[in-house]
């Protein structure tokens, strides 16, 4: 078998991660004929069909999806070297973003992969906590970016998006009608807690602390389990919890914001990190917390 083409490899690659053969020719600026040509010549001379196309879309054959992760890893070790020998190392960019850890459990990950590999000489500095600590860490310069929730209309971010909130129990138990309410919440200071302490305290209604967590696991695990009830982003509502409201006896909850906070370092990796999270979360992530 002839030596797999770096150059090949990389339109193989682009065009998996683009989705189709257009949106490939437009990220690395070749025609569709050009992609077309060099998968074409890539399958040649590994002598099996990579890629499956019909008339809507393009996807991996068994085959291509065992060379993806080797191109992947092959294009890595070529442009790092490359870098080491053009002394290109020292140019690399560090971003510090702070973001919730119930957003950091699903697509985030994803979104902020594919960004590391499209963008080699940016290197995130990611931070998993709750929303008060991620902005206390804003504030001292000890993050770049800050993508956190908050209560509507505070000042002071680049980006907002609308958080519609409700409350969440177990499937199966009718502990939301239980005097005093157990509740299952985020640590003091989170907006979920803030919210909900509120709105009940508003409501006259009774309530207790059932369980503490600093994480979302730990929320929706107490909340299956039948030990109270909890305030959560409708996406966040875990199989074996149901959504519950004024139907049952609970206070309607008014929307809070996700919020990205960027410092003073507006430095090109900073930008195009905000730049990134602004398109991802507008609409399609956004929809989804919704």
């Amino acid at each position: 078998m002839a030596e797999l083409d770096l150059t090949l490899l990389r339109t193989f690659v682009s065009v998996v991660e683009a989705g189709g053969f257009t949106r490939a020719g437009e990220r690395i600026h070749r025609t569709q004929s050009t992609i077309s040509q060099q998968i074409r010549r890539l399958e040649e001379s590994v002598g099996v069909a990579l890629l499956s196309r019909d008339t809507r879309s393009v996807a991996l054959t068994d085959e291509g999806e065992r060379l993806l992760a080797y191109a992947r890893r092959m294009l890595t070790l070529n442009d790092e070297a490359r870098s080491m020998l053009s002394g290109e190392r020292d140019a690399v960019e560090t971003v510090r973003l702070g973001v919730p850890e119930d957003y950091a459990v699903d697509r985030l990950p994803r979104l902020l992969s594919e960004f590391a590999r499209r963008n080699r000489r940016i290197r995130l500095d990611v931070r998993c906590d709750i929303s008060v600590r991620l902005r206390a860490g804003f504030e001292t310069g000890e993050l770049d970016l800050a993508l956190l929730k908050q209560e509507p209309g505070r000042p002071g971010a680049v980006s907002v998006w609308r958080e519609p909130l409700c409350w969440a129990g177990p499937a199966d138990e009718p502990v939301h009608r239980e005097d005093p309410l157990p509740l299952v919440l985020f640590p003091l200071g989170c907006v979920y807690r803030n919210r909900a302490v509120h709105e009940l305290d508003a409501a006259g209604r009774r309530w207790r602390m059932a369980y503490c967590s600093p994480n979302l696991s730990g929320i929706q695990a107490a909340v299956t389990a039948g030990l109270g009830v909890s305030v959560l982003a409708r996406s966040a509502v875990p199989p074996g919890a149901r959504v519950l409201g004024p139907q049952d006896g609970l206070p309607r909850l008014p929307d809070t914001e996700l919020a990205l906070l960027a410092g003073d370092r507006a430095g090109d990796g900073v930008r195009l990190v905000a730049d990134m999270l602004c398109q991802s979360l507008t609409p399609p992530l956004a929809e989804e917390m919704a």
